[in-house]
């Protein structure tokens, strides 16, 4: 009798030991995988990559702590570009076949979010882009699983020509009919797609645009444009680079004497003042850049409740983790487009699609219904839907004019929300002054 008992007990136990496993399984498995991609190395990674990249893992850790997103803990799984697209993509197939990630979220570079995004989008795997902007990653391709709540390079074109239209009389003392605008880009599908909606929206205002002219980005010596720049005479340059190509062309300027009334910078390498600080000094002062705003230049009272705290926390937990003291524009998109995700796409996928899978997904995009102020970029969110040439892309997305001046970033345009008026053109005191 007694050893039937023990007999029994020892099934007793080996049950619950099981029972324990299964359930300790079913946790574990209470989990999902996103693959995160950036460029934590190479000349990408000063551009804004790896601020870009922090400002998503704060956001992954916050909502970590909050539990998860409906009872499911977010697993990532860090993956290096190293600011080359064939590793960029290579690393997408890794992520997605062996590692077995539910999506893909992240992307500096659009020359890797372009291919990358049709292989996503060809596999029906979903796809959250964080931060590249080029239009071309969605004009006219019907993409279905991908989905970008940031700005797109046809916005950036337009804003700095409209931003110019709009001081040219008050400011350069010119009518825009007689105002000379150089255009200078890096030639991949991000410098391309500024570059072609700031000449298409500078032309329709009547400016004179004197000079197009792209460049590889890892070009050693840009002196050549310089010296085309310095006989088209501009009174402004819109420029679209990285960061050694910035850096490279504006140390080839001073050289050559290059003068201007305004430069204006197109994200990327312009969007780091710290950076550019590093390299030029006091010049840097009254560089513009047009970028989606870093949210802590915003007046909270503008945005839904509770987001000006959220971008405190944002803010903090960047410094702490970078020990800078300047916090850029991409880690707002890093962040701010991963808590989009994860607090309205991702909840409403579980609760009425029944899961996470790409599917169900981009139903739940579809359906993303955010109003303007409802950001910590203050810019709403609503998706082009399928059939649109922009199908995918945020059509209330919306970038700022920032000019740096005396060490802060101010928000000089649109008028409605500027913190600061804008230094046009840029005062005698700097070695690129026309004046």
């Amino acid at each position: 009798m007694q050893i039937k008992l023990r007999h029994c007990m020892r099934i007793g136990i080996a049950a619950l030991a099981l029972a324990g496993m299964a359930t300790m399984a079913q946790a574990q498995s209470k989990e999902i995988k996103i693959g995160v991609i950036f460029d934590y190395t190479g000349p990408f990674a000063a551009g804004g990559s790896q601020a870009a990249a922090i400002g998503t893992k704060i956001a992954i850790d916050m909502i970590n702590e909050k539990g998860g997103v409906e009872g499911f803990k977010i697993k990532p799984i860090y993956a290096d570009a190293q600011s080359k697209a064939e590793i960029a993509i290579n690393e997408a197939t890794r992520l997605l076949e062996q590692e077995k990630v539910d999506l893909i979220m992240g992307v500096y570079s659009s020359a890797h979010c372009v291919p990358l995004a049709q292989k996503v989008d060809a596999a029906k795997k979903f796809m959250w882009a964080n931060v590249c902007v080029a239009s071309s990653v969605f004009k006219g391709k019907n993409l279905t699983h991908v989905f970008r709540a940031q700005v797109h390079s046809d916005q950036f074109g337009e804003a700095s020509c409209s931003f110019l239209n709009e001081h040219a009389k008050a400011r350069l003392k010119k009518d825009p009919k007689d105002l000379k605008v150089a255009i200078i880009h890096e030639d991949g599908p991000y410098g391309s797609g500024v570059a072609s909606g700031n000449e298409a929206v500078c032309k329709k205002y009547g400016m004179q645009v004197v000079l197009k002219e792209g460049y590889a980005a890892t070009s050693p010596d840009l002196s050549s444009l310089v010296t085309k720049l310095r006989r088209a005479r501009a009174d402004v340059i819109l420029h679209t680079g990285y960061n050694p190509d910035i850096t490279l062309f504006w140390r080839q300027a001073r050289e050559q004497g290059l003068k201007w009334a305004a430069l204006i910078g197109h994200g990327a390498g312009y969007g780091q003042f710290d950076k550019l600080s590093a390299a030029f000094g006091k010049e840097a002062e009254y560089i513009y850049n047009v970028d989606p705003v870093a949210a802590q230049l915003l007046d909270p009272k503008t945005l839904k409740p509770g987001l000006g705290d959220l971008t405190q926390e944002m803010v903090k937990r960047y410094k702490a983790e970078s020990k800078a003291t300047v916090v850029p524009p991409h880690t707002s998109m890093g962040f701010n487009q991963s808590w989009i995700f994860f607090t309205d796409v991702l909840p409403r996928a579980i609760k009425k699609y029944g899961g996470y899978d790409p599917e169900a997904l981009r139903k739940a995009s579809l359906e993303t219904d955010i109003p303007v102020g409802g950001t910590i970029q203050g810019y709403g969110v609503k998706f082009f839907p399928p059939g649109n040439e922009m199908a995918g892309q945020n059509e209330r997305s919306s970038p700022v004019v920032m000019q740096y001046q005396g060490g802060h970033t101010k928000i000089v345009w649109p008028t409605a929300i500027k913190t600061a008026d804008p230094l046009l053109p840029i005062p005698k005191s700097s070695a690129y002054s026309n004046q």
